[in-house]
């Protein structure tokens, strides 16, 4: 799969490449990106969030940011194909290019991976393939590593199994908490994320099977 292709298509074109961005909760990831995005750093829109807690602070950014939101309770359908099912026809109505997971807590299926194949990505707190799933920030602290860091990768409907787009280091000293840890990985994330976003509203990122290749 090339994804750069699209993606250098798309450049030559007037409009901008429109995310949706999915997030659980505080959505400093969603508000780092959006400030990039308007900051003129990134030629893309930022048209929708995607929101599975009606509570989650992120939809107050996003709504102080004039970004339309989309939240639905998971509970109140038969199963995650039903409701991702639902999600999709939205991203589709709004012609989305690029859906980013920025801290949403769900495993998603094949009903979402497959319309958007190549074009999903997650930021993860850590430098995978260690430290995959939930708390990876207090995994770091408990293995004792040295350096840790924050990671892009595509979606594929692995547990933080997909192919790495990139990733960035910070060193793990020896006083280090899970809190002072987790405040220098999240400042790595408000950097790389806006980073690669921009790279693939560049039409910059290639992907070929697990290898992926930034292009000048």
């Amino acid at each position: 799969m090339t994804y750069g292709n699209e993606g250098a298509a798309r450049a030559l074109s007037s409009s901008p490449l429109k995310v949706a961005v999915f997030a659980s909760g505080n959505g400093s990831n969603f508000q780092a990106l959006a400030e990039a995005v308007r900051a003129g750093r990134i030629r893309a829109e930022i048209d929708l969030v995607v929101c599975d807690k009606p509570s989650a602070y992120v939809l107050e950014r996003a709504r102080s940011l004039g970004v339309d939101t989309y939240v639905f309770a998971p509970r109140d359908y038969a199963s995650r194909e039903a409701y991702e099912a639902e999600i999709v026809r939205e991203l589709q109505r709004r012609g989305i290019g690029l859906v980013v997971m920025a801290g949403y807590m769900r495993l998603v299926t094949s009903t979402l991976i497959e319309p958007y194949d190549g074009r999903i990505i997650n930021i993860h707190p850590a430098l995978l393939p260690a430290f995959p799933g939930v708390d990876g920030i207090g995994q770091a602290i408990r293995y004792g590593v040295k350096v840790a860091g924050a990671t892009v990768h595509f979606v594929d409907g692995g547990m933080d199994t997909g192919p790495i787009i990139a990733q960035q280091a910070v060193e793990v000293l020896d006083d280090d908490t899970p809190e002072t840890l987790g405040a220098k990985i999240h400042r790595a994330e408000y950097e790389l994320l806006p980073r690669v976003v921009g790279w693939i509203a560049g039409g910059k990122v290639r992907l070929d099977g697990r290898k992926v290749t930034i292009t000048n």
